[in-house]
């Protein structure tokens, strides 16, 4: 089986990575900085962050700036993902409904490209992590596995939306609106210690907080989290690819109907 599967990804091997090029390099089409954007971006909003939240807010929180940049950015790469994930199949009609190819490639394309975007602005990121004063450690390396937990937890929810937008268009509004709520709910501008401790057990609900939570204990404390954070961001990964998968498996046939 694993042989079949390798074999049928090395014939569309070609046509994916020049799906990813195309969807990385669309994003700066036709800019003057084209690439650098993905830099200069979250650097103007650092800089703007550091002046706003260390003069208001976040006092009490060490290293507030690193601590809301972490979390904005995972959520961000999540939205990131997820948004143009759900509109990947409908984007490209053209294409498959000309030629056959493999549907889920259009997805994983987009969250490839947005995974490579990720890595630009954690440049960044540790740039600032650096002139923050937060001390350097080989733990850093831990947040590649929440990262890649993120990114399969992102696939399986685009598998869901994509075949969701397909369908039902509407669904995008829904969406923007969902991660709005998300967003807050994720404790990205505020930390969860003032809350009961049952409270804060509710947030291991929200797979986005178990991943931000990870990165800052890696991050921020220097230590590498319990073995069950470990699980729960593997288990959410898993859990969003097998319902994913089911239900693109379930509608698969259908989508070039609504196309």
């Amino acid at each position: 089986m694993i042989k079949t599967i390798y074999e049928r990804w090395g014939k569309y091997n070609f046509l994916f990575e020049e799906l990813v090029k195309r969807d990385f390099k669309k994003r700066y089409k036709r800019t003057a900085l084209g690439i650098a954007w993905s830099m200069l971006g979250p650097l103007c909003q650092l800089v703007v962050m550091y002046l706003v939240f260390t003069h208001f807010f976040g006092r009490d929180i060490p290293h507030f700036i690193i601590y809301v940049f972490a979390g904005l950015k995972i959520f961000t790469f999540f939205k990131e993902s997820t948004s143009q994930g759900m509109q990947s199949l409908a984007v490209n009609s053209g294409i498959l409904t000309k030629i056959k190819v493999p549907k889920y490639l259009f997805l994983l394309s987009k969250n490839v490209a947005a995974l490579l975007n990720f890595g630009l602005m954690l440049v960044i990121f540790f740039i600032f992590v650096l002139i923050d004063g937060v001390p350097l450690h080989l733990r850093f390396v831990m947040v590649i596995y929440p990262m890649l937990t993120l990114l399969v937890f992102n696939i399986g929810v685009g598998l869901v939306l994509s075949a969701l937008y397909v369908f039902f268009k509407d669904i995008q509004y829904l969406y923007d609106i969902f991660t709005m709520l998300l967003m807050w709910m994720s404790a990205i501008f505020y930390s969860i210690d003032t809350f009961s401790e049952t409270t804060q057990q509710l947030f291991l609900l929200n797979p986005i907080f178990v991943h931000i939570h990870y990165v800052r204990l890696v991050i921020l404390h220097g230590y590498i989290p319990a073995w069950h954070i470990h699980l729960i961001c593997g288990l959410y990964a898993l859990g969003a690819l097998t319902v994913g998968a089911w239900f693109y498996k379930r509608y698969n046939y259908r989508f070039i109907y609504y196309m």
